[in-house]
């Protein structure tokens, strides 16, 4: 993922509220959003080539996300993939406290990563650039990009006021189960194709041209861009998954919706 926006504990009737976009290479092979064919209590996508996943939850009430860190070139080296990650929490029972302990031991081992975690109870953030930190979520809004955590880059703010604005309107409190159509306005939000002004563009050492690219929500190339836009809504009883792909220069591929 390269852009989340969560609402944690600021909605009667969502303990917990995502929206993100992934931006990928278009060549590397992904599965759409489905049950994990190991755990099927798990879902998401999955990455085909690292193994891992962008964004997963579980019908344990569980959840992970993932974005890399952007600060100059890649590292050389083939560190261990971050999206290993996303799956390893979704998957065991540990707490937040408790996993991200153990994580702390062998994150440097990982390629550069922003991590945001639920287990049901607890919300919580880790990164391992450049050193590893962790820390409990607070109530509110937040943003996760390729930055420090809350970064107020344009696409951040961007995201996190269309996720207030529908949670404030008369869609998130219907007690119908969510569609497109319901979750329009936060997918219109996640297809924002406008860059941001050279002057509130971020400085992460990849050029201005580079910078202009991948300031909007989202990201349209014939060889990278956003590959998804996803919908997490966690209430008392249910979690909607809902994922919306494209493949080159944003055509749409198709969306996936599940209640679990």
């Amino acid at each position: 993922m390269c852009l989340i926006a969560v609402a944690w504990q600021a909605h009667p009737r969502y303990r917990l509220a995502l929206i993100a976009n992934r931006d990928e290479f278009h060549e590397r092979p992904t599965a759409a959003a489905g049950p994990d064919p190991v755990d099927p209590d798990l879902y998401g996508g999955r990455d085909l080539l690292q193994g891992g996943s962008w964004l997963m939850v579980s019908a344990r009430r569980r959840l992970a996300a993932v974005t890399n860190v952007r600060t100059g070139p890649a590292p050389a080296t083939a560190p261990r993939s971050r999206g290993r990650l996303v799956r390893e929490f979704a998957a065991t029972r540990m707490p937040v406290d408790g996993w991200l302990a153990r994580l702390s031991i062998e994150a440097q081992d990982y390629g550069r990563f922003n991590l945001m975690i639920w287990d049901g109870e607890t919300l919580g953030f880790a990164s391992n650039h450049p050193a590893f930190v962790r820390a409990d979520v607070t109530s509110g809004l937040h943003a996760m990009s390729n930055g420090a955590f809350d970064a107020p880059w344009p696409k951040s703010g961007h995201a996190t006021r269309a996720l207030q604005e529908w949670l404030d309107g008369p869609l998130a409190l219907s007690r119908e189960r969510h569609d497109a159509d319901s979750l329009m306005p936060l997918l219109d939000a996640l297809a924002e194709t406008t860059p941001a002004p050279d002057g509130q563009l971020p400085d992460t050492g990849v050029g201005l041209e580079l910078e202009r690219m991948l300031s909007p929500a989202f990201v349209s190339g014939d060889r990278y861009g956003t590959r998804c836009s996803t919908v997490v809504l966690v209430e008392d009883d249910a979690i909607t998954f809902f994922e919306r792909r494209f493949g080159p220069n944003g055509k749409r591929l198709g969306d996936t919706l599940e209640v679990l």
